[in-house]
């Protein structure tokens, strides 16, 4: 039986995979949620070699953390990652459960009707975003509350991204939200021990 699906995510891109102090950082954010944190090896840009490396170092590093690939199911494989999250261009859910039987399998979501299709090919959890104005997405504008509910309403675990800091962690929670992930509020935080301890505090209220 698989452990429950950690509350806090943090993702990276290709800027954070190139930080010389990608080690310290991603040890302190382990420590900081203690250690019930999932890792993201994300990078559109980056190849599949540079992807398995980045998760592998995730695995060596962080032994108590789960580590997830995004998108690149031939990646997690290799990496034996603990799951992947999909994209609208990815492999339906079931098609990727059929490698990897025992992964969490999460979709990427901004519509209702991607999120019905998601659960309906068979994602055990929703990336839903952008929550609030986000440096990643500039383009997309947050969902409104009521729409996040409608979301959280389908009965699958929604980990909220887009611009989430731990301040803005309980009306997302009051929401419906299962969990939250992160790039830039995690990895470029002056604390990082202080920044995944104060969300995961957060998230379990």
């Amino acid at each position: 039986m698989r452990a429950p699906l950690d509350r806090l995510h943090a993702i990276t891109d290709e800027s954070v995979a190139a930080r010389a102090d990608l080690p310290t950082r991603a040890t302190a954010l382990a420590a900081g949620a203690a250690n019930r944190l999932t890792l993201h090896a994300r990078g559109p840009a980056l190849s599949g070699r540079e992807l398995y490396a980045l998760a592998r170092r995730f695995a060596s590093l962080c032994p108590q953390s789960r580590v997830f690939v995004n998108d690149r199911l031939d990646v997690a494989l290799a990496a034996r990652a603990h799951g992947v999250q999909l994209r609208r261009t990815s492999l339906a859910p079931g098609e990727a459960r059929s490698l990897g039987p025992d992964w969490w399998i999460g979709c990427s979501v901004h519509e209702l009707d991607e999120a019905r299709a998601a659960q309906a090919a068979g994602a055990d959890y929703l990336v839903v975003g952008p929550v609030f104005t986000s440096a990643t997405h500039p383009d997309r504008p947050p969902l409104d509350t009521r729409t996040l509910e409608q979301f959280t309403g389908l009965g699958l675990p929604v980990i909220a991204i887009g611009g989430v800091t731990p301040e803005r962690i309980a009306p997302l929670r009051a929401a419906g939200v299962y969990g939250v992930a992160a790039i830039r509020a995690l990895w470029d935080a002056p604390d990082p021990v202080a920044a995944a301890r104060d969300m995961a505090k957060e998230l379990e209220r």
